[in-house]
């Protein structure tokens, strides 16, 4: 569900606090284009952007990756991929509210299982219309958080919600991230909800964590630290 112009408000907030280019990647959907799809057009656009970061305006020695929701999972998939195909690394992964566990009666499944605008049933809807079976679930690309090996990647900035069920599996995926060596900065902002990152014109938390998130990429960039 959705699209680039739904998620916009996440990478402009971003591109606006970090001062840089952000490319806005499309991929094929289920149910007409099931898993690994998206996951193949992730890693074809990221290799695009090595090959193409000049051609619009970008540094193509500072590449780094971010995705929201399901964007989250194709975000780290992307460099996971990157390590074990042997390509540039990302400098750095903002992950914000990945989708990366299989669990779906986790504490925040069940503590917001009816909650807006992402709860429990939709997540079954998505599985359902994404997958060709639910055994491929299992697969270290989607269960990232109990399959993956999470060695040797990016440093991370992961953003969580707190009226999310995908709140646990982030915590998760950032405590997994840490105890393999990773650098990791976590946050859960109280309150808010999923969708809660792109409405940074009108919700203070949000704006904070596209600040947050723009702060982490100037650090792995280089560039001058903003205050936060």
């Amino acid at each position: 569900i959705a699209d680039l112009d739904v998620y916009d408000g996440g990478p402009r907030g971003v591109s606006r606090f970090a001062d840089v280019v952000v490319l806005s990647v499309h991929y094929r959907q289920a149910p007409e284009n099931k898993f690994p799809a998206a996951h193949d057009d992730a890693v074809a656009a990221y290799k695009w952007a090595l090959a193409n970061a000049q051609s619009i305006g970008g540094d193509p020695r500072k590449v780094a990756v971010m995705g929201e929701s399901a964007g989250g999972n194709l975000a780290i998939n992307v460099s996971i991929a990157a390590r074990d195909q042997g390509l540039q690394a990302p400098m750095h992964q903002v992950l914000v509210y990945p989708l990366v566990g299989n669990d779906l009666n986790n504490e925040s499944y069940v503590e917001n299982a009816t909650a807006k605008p992402l709860n429990k049933p939709m997540i079954e809807w998505f599985v359902k219309h994404t997958f060709a079976s639910e055994a491929e679930t299992a697969d270290p690309r989607v269960n990232v958080v109990g399959a993956a090996d999470l060695s040797r990647l990016p440093s991370s900035t992961v953003i969580t919600a707190e009226i999310d069920p995908l709140r646990t599996e982030g915590q998760q995926l950032a405590e997994k991230l840490e105890a393999a060596g990773n650098d990791v900065r976590h946050k859960t902002f109280n309150g808010s909800t999923h969708e809660f990152f792109g409405m940074g014109l009108v919700v203070p938390d949000a704006a904070l964590a596209q600040n947050l998130a723009a702060h982490d990429l100037k650090k792995a960039f280089g560039t001058a630290i903003l205050p936060i």
